[in-house]
């Protein structure tokens, strides 16, 4: 998505570090303590026994918090290619989201923060019994779709620990199948700009049943998936924003008028973003 974590950095005069921020979840994102982009940044740091360059930091968020937006894996990312320009590692991009992935525990937010459009990646073991991911394989397409991307956002923010423990343990091998097939039509929509496969593309069995009932505007909203210009709707990330896939050609007006009406909410935020390229260093 087109929402972006923005941030300019200086090194600090004083050798500590501050922080303005504006945006989205400003006061937030402007707190020095307990700061996933200066947490990262340090840590990263001391790793590579580097010596620790205090910041001073401009911010700008857009990125909802705790949405199921990837603001994790984006203040993640920052704060590895932070590290990496302050600390003069020398990593290229893929170096940067490799890191990011070891430190988020799967690749699948970094990499398509760090490389943008639509990224499907898998973590690659290491070598030796035993060994966990060290490396990952991302790959990228859709760059010259035109679909618009509708997120609606609830008044309340579901944190991933939650989200993660609604899960169950174990899968049926018909809805494992299912969602196996589903994964492969999506990946053929995004490379071959099939926006009428989204409908069922955008189906799950593995994790939406399971959050119904943390994330109810899902259930309110799945009902406009293949209708009147919307391709399709799932939730966004663990939740409990939900995303839709709208065709490039349709009036967002109408549709965020059609979401309001079911989600019995006229209030209802609605982001209108797009499809975007990911992660630069200037």
């Amino acid at each position: 998505m087109g929402l972006w974590l923005r941030i300019d950095a200086a090194e600090s005069p004083s050798g500590a570090f501050a922080i303005e921020a504006t945006g989205r979840d400003a006061e937030l994102c402007g707190r020095v303590e307990n700061n996933l982009v200066l947490e990262t940044y340090r840590e990263v740091l001391t790793a590579a026994g580097r010596p620790m360059v205090g910041l001073d930091l401009r911010i700008e968020n857009e990125i909802p918090l705790g949405m199921g937006c990837g603001s994790s894996a984006a203040a993640l990312l920052a704060g590895v290619m932070l590290a990496n320009h302050f600390g003069g590692l020398g990593w290229d991009r893929h170096a940067c989201l490799e890191e990011a992935f070891r430190r988020e525990g799967h690749p699948d937010n970094v990499a398509a923060c760090t490389l943008g459009f639509f990224t499907v990646s898998a973590a690659v073991a290491g070598a030796g019994a035993g060994s966990g991911p060290s490396s990952l394989l991302a790959a990228t397409c859709g760059q010259r779709l035109g679909w618009k991307l509708l997120l609606a956002l609830p008044s309340g923010p579901l944190a991933t620990v939650k989200a993660r423990a609604l899960l169950p343990a174990e899968y049926s091998r018909v809805d494992a199948v299912a969602n196996v097939q589903r994964t492969a039509l999506l990946v053929a929509a995004f490379s071959l700009g099939r926006g009428e496969l989204l409908r069922v593309a955008m189906e799950d069995r593995m994790h939406q049943p399971y959050r119904m009932g943390a994330c109810p505007l899902l259930a309110r909203l799945l009902p406009l998936a293949g209708e009147g210009g919307v391709l399709g709707v799932a939730l966004s990330g663990a939740g409990p924003g939900v995303l839709l896939v709208v065709d490039a050609d349709a009036s967002t007006a109408g549709i965020i008028a059609r979401m309001r009406q079911s989600a019995d909410n006229a209030a209802l935020e609605v982001i209108e973003t797009k499809i975007a390229g990911g992660a630069v260093q200037e």
